[in-house]
């Protein structure tokens, strides 16, 4: 504006007292007083320098520039307020909204309990659910194309700028077929040396910790596939077509087909599952309440 004495909010008190017509309930509508309605209106005509009342006895009267202006305002503040919720949203703090990544391996027990929790929490809010690796949900939620993740936290490090709420700890296991499972109470990886593996592709947790575990026993395992998801791994798993290692907690979904053998403790990997978002956003009701139910998740698996 080019008067920096008009203001939003004078506009918005001239539009409701046009609308009610009267001082006292202009000033109740605001939560203001009758002498603070009559000051700013007085003050909105010296701004633009052109009358827009006349008195008439002790009553305000507002002469066609003010309702004119008055209906441009309403328009102007619509506009204003699109604007200031389009804002949000881009920085992912809409209100009615909150969108949450997730890696696939996560889906089939934490992220309903969390999503169910949250939302007895908050019950107007609407949760969107993103999958995807570990690298992919780190970018999405530096750039702000999520708010909050459930993942595994990266071996190297975090960005600067990142809540962590810590879930539970995880293992992996060596998985096979049961029809192909391991005699041995726990696994020697260096005795796997020329067996075939399958993997997830790059950029996931599993697919780090497969990698780091075959590095303590000092060899590069024999990879023959890599697939984009934990679901259709666990599946060429069960049909045989490969080993390779898998995290406990998806142990509940195919147990009954893939045998799930402890690695020695030399070759053990552990993924912390933890809730990230980022420290601008935890003022975000919504990010308070996907907070408080990780808490309470995270004691009761303690």
């Amino acid at each position: 504006m080019q008067n920096e004495e008009v203001t939003l909010r004078k506009l918005e008190i001239l539009c409701s007292f046009i609308r009610t017509g009267s001082l006292s309930k202009t000033a109740d509508e605001l939560h203001l007083s009758s002498v603070s309605i009559h000051k700013a209106l007085h003050s909105l005509e010296a701004a633009i320098a052109c009358p827009l009342f006349i008195k008439e006895g002790r009553q305000l009267k507002p002469l066609p520039a003010a309702l004119y202006l008055a209906e441009a305002s309403v328009d102007l503040l619509g506009d204003v307020d699109r604007i200031l919720k389009k804002t949000r949203s881009k920085a992912g703090v809409e209100i009615g909204q909150i969108r949450l990544g997730s890696m696939y391996s996560l889906t089939a027990n934490i992220i309903p309990r969390i999503i169910m929790g949250t939302k007895i929490r908050r019950p107007d809010l609407d949760i969107d659910l993103i999958l995807g690796s570990n690298e992919d949900l780190m970018k999405k939620l530096s750039e702000g194309a999520v708010d909050a993740v459930v993942m595994a936290v990266p071996i190297s490090g975090l960005p600067e700028g990142i809540q962590v709420i810590h879930l539970f700890e995880d293992e992996l296991y060596f998985a096979s077929s049961r029809k192909n499972k391991p005699k041995q109470a726990e696994i020697n990886l260096s005795d796997y040396q020329d067996e075939k593996f399958l993997t997830l592709q790059d950029g996931f947790a599993t697919t780090s910790g497969f990698y780091e575990a075959f590095k303590l026993a000092g060899q590069s395992p024999k990879v023959v596939m890599k697939v984009g998801d934990i679901f259709s791994l666990m599946n060429m798993v069960s049909s045989d077509m490969g080993m390779t290692l898998l995290p406990g907690r998806v142990r509940a979904l195919m147990g009954d087909t893939i045998e799930f053998t402890p690695l020695a403790r030399k070759y053990q990997v552990v993924q912390k599952i933890a809730l990230m978002y980022l420290q601008a956003n935890e003022s975000n009701p919504n990010i308070l309440a996907l907070a408080a139910e990780a808490r309470m998740l995270h004691r009761n698996n303690t």
